[in-house]
């Protein structure tokens, strides 16, 4: 029994460690956007600003294009969650129906797709969106992160699959519905939260990209959020700490509401989507 209680006792005081870690950069760049110069200059910084100001925040929308970068943000991230979903539903119904060696290859190329590095990709990417003159193009960004987000959007969809009984469509079948009523009046209901789940997923993957985005967008009118925020940083390194902390913090919520609203989704479809029926 001590064992037990002292095993239990030292994973949450992991876990409760590990919490602190991942909290710690939140809760300081929220202090830091609220600080005035004085109080970021000091030597001995403080947890809690002691005159808390919003300058910070208006000296970061005078300076850059806020607004307009958060709206190629939404294009991009909205448009790639939109265009991965119509793609991985169908495909990820297929890999979770049909059992053989193909399908096998396709998980197994899914799962090692994940491990490949930004920078191996980059070039070929690049290359093929100039040869579309795409380049420099919010469409050809929708594209890559489409490229970027299918694998994960078939491996999750596909969990949710599997877990839609395979009865169901052989009652639906008996009651004579043919196979595409079948797909839209019994599976595709019971698909929608794994739907919703990825399509969200997916343009909060898309939202916080930046690689991509700095590589393949040139004029300042198409850069997305996450390419202006190096905007706070001169030439010479030195960054302008309050509105950075300001713009960032602000570039930081839609994400934060996001996953507060869809973790138990996310979570229900990895667990699924390790179960094996």
């Amino acid at each position: 029994m001590r064992t037990r209680t002292g095993t239990r006792v030292g994973q949450y005081t992991a876990l409760l460690a590990y919490l602190v870690f991942l909290a710690f950069p939140f809760l300081w760049l929220i202090s830091t956007a609220f600080k005035s110069p004085r109080e970021l200059g000091s030597l001995h910084p403080t947890w809690i600003p002691e005159h808390p100001t919003l300058d910070n925040f208006r000296q970061a929308f005078d300076e850059q294009p806020l607004l307009h970068a958060a709206f190629n943000s939404l294009l991009a991230a909205a448009g790639a969650a939109l265009v991965a979903v119509v793609i991985a539903t169908p495909l990820a119904y297929v890999m979770a129906r049909q059992r053989g060696p193909l399908t096998r290859a396709a998980t197994g190329w899914v799962v090692v797709s994940q491990a490949f590095p930004l920078v191996l990709v980059i070039i070929p990417l690049f290359l093929v969106l100039k040869n579309l003159r795409l380049i420099d193009s919010l469409v050809g960004l929708i594209l890559v992160y489409v490229v970027w987000a299918l694998p994960f959007s078939l491996w999750m969809l596909a969990g949710y699959v599997r877990a839609v009984p395979a009865e169901l469509e052989e009652a639906a079948a008996v009651d004579g519905a043919g196979r595409l009523r079948t797909l839209v009046s019994v599976v595709a209901p019971l698909l929608m939260p794994g739907i919703v789940a990825t399509a969200l997923f997916a343009f909060v993957t898309a939202w916080n990209e930046f690689f991509f985005a700095l590589v393949l967008l040139k004029t300042s009118d198409k850069q997305t959020l996450p390419v202006v925020l190096t905007h706070f940083i001169g030439a010479e390194g030195v960054a302008d700490l309050g509105p950075l902390a300001a713009a960032a913090f602000l570039a930081t919520l839609p994400s934060l509401v996001v996953f507060a609203v869809i973790q138990r989704r996310i979570t229900g479809g990895m667990l699924t989507g390790a179960v094996k029926n």
